[in-house]
């Protein structure tokens, strides 16, 4: 985005294509160099105050650097096959969990914080509000799940797993601490329907993003307010501005995308003779970019057939450059223009 300009190359169609998120309009910077430049210099921070973070709860120099690169990415790999769960610390979940929640932020919202020196723009924003209710109510809801049915011996080690573990499905970061699968009653599926959610726009996070679900929520309740009041005239508001329908068209049609590519790779999966519920949290894992699944993809992909992994590879690349940015590359009229 900073450099092909300098190539004749259109920074703000660039930058649209690569935002994650309905809204692309706006910029944090006149220009777009100096836009990219702030976002390196934030990521930057993050990665570095993530890295002593985590040497600071007793990890080495090598295990903080890696693992800050894999949080503030929110990429979930980690130096050793038990993942975070190696550590069993308490101390590296937190910070995991602080981190993993301030990459899963809009990046605009950590500038504005920077430059204007005050943190009032995380307070009105609507979609940081929605990301901190789900994630509160999926930990709350893990924690209550796992004391009625006892599955560790103390409350502490119960909440420290359940946050660690719907905080990292949720925002698609897929560290492990423990075989969340082995979960009792619904928490496994309900984990992984929350990795579609994933993290906020503008950031790191995978899924479809907070605030597409956010305004699909506020779509549907202005069509049931539509049905009440036929003649009334409804805007679908985030805050207190009111969004063009244009940006609603683009969630829905957003949606309606995600969902015949979610079916389409998941129905090939299960032809190549994968079960049912490893096709679909196979496809959710790797379209949503979280990684972890259930039934045979649990703990590793290494069963999957040659034929279903060039599925998931192609789910994770419609995942990553979020649906219509790949869907482009198989319409005529692009190749011709």
């Amino acid at each position: 985005v900073a450099i092909l300009p300098i190539l004749g190359v259109g920074g703000m169609q660039l930058y649209r294509a690569e935002t994650p998120g309905p809204v692309k309009d706006s910029k944090m910077t006149p220009r777009i160099a100096d836009t990219a430049k702030h976002l390196w210099y934030i990521y930057l921070s993050l990665t570095t105050a993530c890295t002593i973070a985590f040497w600071s709860v007793g990890m080495n120099w090598f295990d903080a650097i890696c693992h800050a690169f894999s949080t503030i990415a929110i990429g979930g790999f980690s130096t050793y096959d038990a993942s975070l769960g190696h550590f069993n610390s308490v101390g590296v979940n937190i910070v995991c969990v602080i981190f993993l929640w301030i990459a899963a932020l809009n990046f605009s919202l950590h500038y504005g914080a920077a430059s204007g020196r005050s943190l009032k723009g995380y307070f009105y924003d609507p979609e940081l509000k929605a990301f901190f209710l789900i994630q509160f109510s999926l930990a709350l809801a893990c924690f209550v799940v796992l004391m009625h049915f006892s599955w560790f011996d103390d409350a502490g080690t119960a909440f420290d797993q359940a946050l660690i573990q719907s905080v990292s499905i949720s925002t698609t970061a897929g560290f492990a601490t423990t075989e969340f699968s082995q979960w009792p009653a619904f928490l496994p599926i309900m984990l992984i329907f929350s990795s579609f959610i994933g993290g906020c726009a503008g950031s790191t996070g995978g899924g479809m993003k907070v605030i597409r679900v956010l305004l699909l929520y506020l779509q549907g309740k202005r069509e049931v307010n539509r049905l009440i009041h036929p003649k009334a005239v409804y805007s679908v508001k985030l805050g207190d501005r009111a969004l063009p329908d244009r940006v609603v068209e683009a969630v829905w049609g957003f949606f309606s995308a995600y969902a015949m590519i979610f079916v389409i790779i998941m129905v090939c999966l299960i032809a190549t003779g994968m079960s049912d519920v490893t096709a679909f949290t196979a496809t959710a894992a790797t379209l949503n970019n979280l990684g972890p699944g259930l039934g045979d993809v649990a703990g590793t992909y290494a069963d999957v057939s040659d034929a279903g992994k060039w599925l998931l590879i192609l789910a994770m690349l419609f995942g990553r450059l979020e649906i219509f940015s790949l869907l482009v590359l198989f319409s005529p009229t692009f190749w011709r223009s």
